[in-house]
Order: C-alpha cells, then sequence, then structure tokens
C-alpha cells in the first residue's frame, strides 16, 4: 500500500558542490519516518499540470534514526525542471508535497553474502544510508564493498564521512575511485568496473551487487559481473537519471 502524500518542511540546506546540495526535510505531523535504508522518497513539485510531471524521486541518504528528519543529495542537472526548482526556489523553510517511504532496493537479512555496492554521482545516497544503519544497529555483516566511480577529487561525496567509517565498522571497505585525475598514492583512478573485477578476481566470493547511477555504468556492470560468473539474480540495481 502506498504512504500517503504528506507536507514536509525543508529545515536545512547545504552545499557540498557547486551543483550538488544536501536538503534535510522534516515531517512535522508524524512523530518518527520510519523507513528502509535503500528506499526512496517522491515529490510532487509544482513544474507543470500533470502529475506524472511533476513527480521526481530520489533516494534517502540518511540512515533512519527515530525522527521525522530525513537527508536527500540532490545534483542539478542542466534543463532539469525539478532540480532547477529545487535549486532555485526551495529555501529552508519551504513546504513540499512528498510520499514514501517506497521501494524495494533494500538489503536482505540477515548479511550473509559480501555486498558490492557500486555507484556513481548521487547514487551514493542509499549506500550511505546502508552502511550507517549497519553500523548503528551493529547487524552482522560480510565484506562491504562501496565503490564510488567519481570524475574528480572533489566529486567524492561524504568523503570524509566514509573514510572514517570505513576505520570504525568492521569489514567495511570504502573504495571512491577517480576517472579524470592523475594517479595519487592512496587514491585509486578509472572506472568502478576495474576496481570490482580486481576484489573479486579468482576467489569469486559469494555476493549481492547493488548498482546505482548512471545508466552507462549500471548497463555495463550486469554485462562485466555476469561475465564474471555470477547470477543475474544477485545484481539490483536502482537507475538515475
Amino acid at each position: 500500500m502506498l504512504e500517503p502524500w504528506r507536507t514536509g518542511k525543508v529545515i536545512g540546506i547545504e552545499n557540498i558542490t557547486s551543483t550538488t546540495r544536501r536538503f534535510f526535510i522534516q515531517i512535522p505531523e508524524i512523530e518518527v519516518f520510519d523507513f528502509i535504508p535503500g528506499q526512496f522518497v517522491t515529490l510532487d513539485l509544482p513544474i507543470h499540470e500533470k502529475k506524472n510531471k511533476r513527480w521526481r524521486s530520489y533516494s534517502i541518504a540518511s540512515a533512519p534514526d527515530g525522527t521525522n528528519v530525513f537527508e536527500l543529495v540532490i545534483v542539478l542537472l542542466e534543463g532539469g525542471a525539478g532540480t532547477t526548482y529545487l535549486f532555485n526556489e526551495i529555501q529552508v523553510g519551504s513546504e513540499i508535497i512528498l510520499r514514501g517511504p517506497q521501494g524495494i532496493f533494500t538489503l536482505s537479512s540477515p548479511i550473509e553474502k559480501d555486498q558490492f555496492f557500486i555507484c556513481t554521482g548521487t547514487g551514493i545516497a542509499p549506500f550511505r544510508a546502508m552502511v550507517h544503519h549497519i553500523h548503528r544497529q551493529n547487524i552482522p555483516h560480510k565484506n562491504l564493498y562501496l565503490i564510488f566511480g567519481c570524475r574528480k577529487f572533489a566529486d567524492a561525496l561524504y568523503f570524509d564521512e566514509l573514510t572514517a567509517l570505513s576505520k570504525e565498522l568492521p569489514n567495511f571497505h570504502y573504495l571512491p575511485t577517480f576517472s579524470r585525475e592523475e594517479p595519487q598514492e592512496g587514491k585509486l583512478t578509472g572506472y568502478v568496473h576495474k576496481v570490482y573485477g580486481q576484489i573479486i578476481g579468482e576467489h569469486k566470493p559469494e555476493a549481492d551487487f547493488f548498482l546505482c547511477g548512471w545508466k552507462n555504468m549500471i548497463d555495463e556492470a550486469k554485462q562485466k559481473i555476469t561475465e564474471l560468473g555470477y547470477d543475474r539474480k544477485a545484481i539490483h540495481q536502482e537507475i538515475y537519471g
């Protein structure tokens, strides 16, 4: 059953890069906004007369914390009506009509296999929620590989936070990789496919693969993961854009 439409209030906005912002949204009419990490919310923005052209869906970037506040991380898309409205019109104190949580892009329970979280851009949002939830709830798990494809060092959203978490959460491997940077000690360069291919190597661990980001990355990843010998049922995807 779908959740009802509710009114959210923007209580904080933070610029991460020149084109990426964090939006902190509270739902005053409920005490707790409960969701499963990996789920999304749909915003109904006043940008068109037709409903299906007003709706924009975004993965929740924060882990459930027992409050009625959650976070979205959104990139401004050139020519995008939805993100243009959010960046130009939404301020702290603005109200947004939303529905959620929705979606089945979530972890199995218990977590009995290695988990490969492969993403680009703001596709990191659901995985940030997942790893923080695992940490806070002390959920038993195998290896967690967060492989984040970025162009430049400045594009690595939540870099300091996730680097710190990788030192606190056992078996969590934060692996940003940069496609348009010169090699630098301690940093990976190239695309995400090289990274998970090297980890899997000849051993081929039991694993689930979660893909979130741009369609081209996801299509290539699905092909390469199946070529490595994994069943398509082990692959879960959430396409952006």
